[in-house]
């Protein structure tokens, strides 16, 4: 029978079984799934939309077809509670008992679940799971919500203003906190036939009896998986290099031997981030049974066999990875470009290279040769067009005033403060056209409570007097407006800015499309490119977020650091063949 021990430390001996369960798991979720969202695109058709911007939210409380749509998508997070989180329990408590698995038991375990957590208390739980877990970043998530973030003009905000980070970090501790007391609020209900709220009061027990032995179960956990990944990132880094180097390796022949390893890598890589999940829960699952002084679940370590699923697996990676390093051998300078395409956009004016919405920093975007500047246009009191992002001249000049607030005058007479400590008064709209004219293109962001079909029609006639229709486009974060001015003034250039949308975004009525650095997926990319429209991401500031995005298909990037993103693309033009694989692998992966 050999050694015994706790299946929880023989992770890799059940990893056959959870790749077969993830077909399952993606079959069982996909016609459910393909409904709620089919349903979802009808009605939003049946509006005139093509597409839900983050532009909606009055549309979403304040129509039927919104609340609809709400609806939909808490029922679309209760289908993947049931159907994507209940059947891994399920599996994982099964693996942990050495139970046989049947596809109908899943299904009766997934079904009988979703009746339990129909309540108030299990769409507390649903909602926690769906959307609080993945932003604080720990505990169990759904994989439909794994990736949700908050924005980063969001996040900018929060970490630029003390006040705001303290709150924002005293929420999420509490956040993290609140998910670690409830951690096990499902297994009681699944698994030892509680109601939801029982099992909620169980966990705050069990995790308040035994947090210290939780806290060091979850730490060991967490480090070995770190140290797994590290050895996997450093032989997908050095396998290849002594490959070469050992058998002298060049031209065509020592590409297609980097591409097969890099690609083999990768598909390590994804194989094991989808064990990652079922690994945790199978963690926690035992810690529930522990916990409540339950049976010590033991298996019998496996012999050494052939698997089907395993050998299919294997059989069709290496396969594939075969097919994919030949064909993209053939195609290498297409696939894995050398030379940089994407162009920089200053943010608001000259980014962090000057002061933030003026001339100077207008002017030293145009010295740096950035491609664009991307500015923030208000109006004053008195109806001119003034430069500014914020609603109010307070973080830039002191003054807590709104430009609706305040005259032309009395904005000129406030000043910004520039890098060099010198003073500068806020520029107009009409000098921040004249100064870019034959120099720059300006993407000029419709900004504020002034931001309406006026400022449209003002803001156009200003650039048509300085016949800069080609050196300007008109950008907002509201699609009406964006809408508006390309239905009326289509000789205009237009730019739609969203940070989360649902349907067919490509299809809206504008010439770019500016997507938050997190959304800007190769799936929406490509479809954009292929309505003949413009992708351009915001606001890329870190080097490797720069990175990422220069060697992708994005048109444009809006950055603060131009400077940063200049020396990026001197040093990606020389790369090596295997830095222009490495990078566009892991461009893929992340």
């Amino acid at each position: 029978m050999g050694e015994k021990k706790k299946i929880v430390d023989k992770y890799f001996q059940v990893v056959p079984e959870i790749l077969g369960f993830q077909f399952v798991s993606k079959a069982i979720l996909l016609g459910g799934t393909w409904l709620i969202k089919a349903i979802a695109m009808w009605v939003i058709t049946s509006t005139g939309r093509v597409a839900l911007t983050s532009g909606d939210f009055t549309f979403l409380f304040t129509t039927w077809q919104g609340w609809l749509l709400i609806i939909l998508g808490v029922g679309l997070l209760f289908h993947y509670t049931a159907f994507d989180l209940f059947t891994k329990m399920y599996y994982c408590d099964a693996v942990i008992k050495d139970k046989p698995i049947t596809l109908k038991e899943a299904l009766k375990f997934d079904i009988n679940g979703l009746k339990k957590i129909l309540s108030i208390d299990g769409l507390f739980i649903v909602m926690y799971i769906a959307l609080i877990a993945p932003i604080v970043g720990g505990g169990i998530s759904l994989s439909l919500t794994s990736n949700l973030y908050v924005p980063t003009f969001v996040s900018s905000v929060i970490h630029a203003t003390p006040l705001y980070n303290i709150l924002y970090t005293v929420a999420t501790i509490a956040f993290a906190v609140i998910g670690i007391l409830h951690i096990f609020s499902l297994h009681g209900a699944l698994f030892s036939d509680m109601t939801i709220m029982e099992s909620r009061k169980q966990s705050d027990r069990l995790i308040k009896e035994n947090w210290k032995d939780f806290i060091k179960e979850n730490i060991n956990f967490t480090l070995k998986l770190v140290v797994l990944f590290v050895a996997v990132v450093a032989v997908i880094r050095f396998i290849p290099i002594f490959i070469l180097f050992k058998f002298n390796f060049e031209g065509e022949q020592g590409r297609f031997i980097l591409l097969l390893i890099m690609f083999l890598a990768t598909a390590i890589i994804s194989t094991l981030a989808m064990m990652i999940t079922p690994f945790y829960l199978i963690k926690i699952t035992t810690l529930y049974y522990k916990y409540r002084g339950e049976e010590d679940y033991v298996v019998d370590v496996r012999e050494h066999k052939k698997h089907p699923v395993l050998l299919f697996w294997t059989l069709a990676t290496v396969v594939l990875c075969v097919l994919l390093a030949f064909m993209s051998n053939k195609m290498f300078d297409r696939i894995f470009p050398a030379e940089v395409s994407t162009g920089i956009i200053s943010h608001r004016a000259g980014g962090n290279e000057g002061a933030e919405n003026t001339v100077s920093g207008l002017k030293t975007a145009i010295e740096l040769g950035a491609y664009g500047s991307e500015i923030d246009i208000q109006r004053t009191k008195d109806g001119y067009y003034i430069v500014n992002h914020d609603s109010t001249f307070e973080r830039l000049t002191g003054n807590k005033s709104k430009p609706e607030e305040l005259t032309l005058a009395e904005v000129k007479a406030l000043r910004i403060k520039t890098a060099d400590g010198k003073e500068e008064p806020v520029a107009t709209f009409e000098e921040m056209l004249d100064a870019s004219k034959g120099h720059i293109i300006l993407f000029v962001e419709l900004k504020g409570a002034t931001a309406d079909k006026k400022m449209v029609d003002d803001a156009v006639r200003m650039i048509k007097e300085r016949g800069m229709v080609d050196e300007t486009v008109l950008i907002s974060l509201d699609y009406e407006l964006v809408n508006y001015a390309e239905t009326n003034y289509p000789e205009m250039n237009t730019g739609f800015l969203s940070w989360a949308a649902y349907g067919n975004i490509a299809e809206l009525n504008c010439d770019y499309l500016g997507l938050e650095g997190e959304s800007a997926t190769s799936d929406f990319i490509d479809a954009i490119h292929k309505q003949g429209k413009l992708a351009m991401v915001w606001t890329p500031n870190e080097e490797n977020e720069q990175k990422h995005f220069l060697i992708s298909t994005v048109d444009y990037i809006i950055t603060d650091n131009v400077k940063q993103a200049n020396s990026l693309i001197e040093k990606l033009a020389k790369r090596s063949d295997f830095e222009r694989i490495l990078d566009a692998i892991l461009m893929r992966v992340s």
